[in-house]
């Protein structure tokens, strides 16, 4: 009797411990991101490093792209779950040619971050200089591409508009003479800007367009809302709480500070300076009214996208 009841214990015990075994094991995710280090893309890195998204049950895996048009493309060929910070310029012309693509939240509102540079010596001193010269942007589809666009129709300019990728390697070309304006944001190219060694020329909000309008986005496949609904609300669950983290706590910024390499100074500056809290709150898209009929002035999209068709793509998981 006694081993019988051993034996009964074990069994109990193992059954017990088999049904606690899927509350506890982490679903994964896998991200694409455009832009490594910007303050509104480490959400997902900062909140993993908190540990909050293991408090939602959840295991991120983080691709990093050139940029907007990079992670779009990941999503659309259901390569990733998730892409973080495409363009979303980029969203409604694949959306309007029928791609599988839908917005499950906003990344950043305005376009303050997004800056374009020349070197010091350089002849371009404002945003019209740029005619006639060589501009970067990251990839086709993305914010910074837009916000070109945009930059070439409202002020009527002929420029050579040309994908250098992230930041990184655009300095390169800034600084060798490949091309004439760069683009940047920050943290990357302050202590470029604090030496003197470039000069900023016009920011993502000289363009009427983006200005405080929403110019990046979180975006799926529309394969992976349908099977993964429950890991996406558990997613944007982490995601809004690790943002109320990084206004608020010190082990956020400094979780960021390690994450890029930086100083906290910096981080702080990046945040404080460039980033105010409503700018990443990813809940509204603002500005659609005036975002629909500019993808037809800059090409993006044939037709104004109508309001059924922006229910169907806007499919923002909501607060719990």
């Amino acid at each position: 009797m006694k081993l019988k009841s051993i034996a009964l214990t074990l069994a109990s015990l193992g059954v017990a411990l088999s049904l606690a075994q899927p509350a506890s094991a982490q679903d994964k995710l896998k991200l694409a991101i455009g832009q490594r280090g910007n303050w509104d893309t480490s959400v997902s890195e900062v909140g993993t490093r908190l540990g909050i998204f293991k408090k939602h049950g959840l295991e991120l895996e983080m691709l990093y792209t050139q940029g907007g048009g990079e992670t779009q493309q990941a999503v659309v060929s259901n390569s990733v779950d998730i892409g973080v910070a495409g363009g979303i310029m980029g969203a409604l012309s694949a959306f309007s040619k029928g791609a599988p693509v839908r917005i499950i939240g906003a990344e950043t509102t305005g376009a303050k971050d997004l800056y374009w540079y020349v070197k010091s010596d350089s002849p371009v001193k404002t945003l019209k200089d740029m005619e006639g010269h060589t501009v970067a942007y990251s990839t086709h589809g993305s914010s910074t591409h837009g916000v070109l666009n945009a930059f070439i129709k409202e002020n009527n300019l002929k420029l050579r508009a040309t994908a250098t990728g992230g930041p990184a390697p655009t300095l390169t070309q800034v600084m060798s003479g490949q091309i004439d304006v760069g683009w940047a944001a920050p943290p990357f190219g302050l202590p470029q800007l604090d030496k003197g060694e470039i000069r900023v020329i016009a920011t993502g909000n000289d363009s009427q367009i983006f200005k405080s309008q929403t110019v990046r986005l979180l975006i799926t496949n529309t394969n992976v809302l349908q099977n993964k609904k429950a890991l996406i609300d558990r997613y944007m669950a982490a995601y809004r709480e690790t943002i109320d983290a990084m206004y608020s706590s010190d082990a956020a910024l400094k979780a960021y500070a390690d994450f890029v390499g930086i100083p906290e100074a910096i981080a702080k500056r990046t945040r404080d300076d460039f980033f105010p809290k409503e700018a990443i709150d990813p809940d509204k898209i603002i500005g659609l009214d005036a975002i629909v009929p500019d993808a037809v002035a800059l090409k993006y999209t044939a037709q104004p996208l109508t309001k059924a068709q922006l229910d169907e793509l806007i499919q923002i998981p909501p607060r719990k």
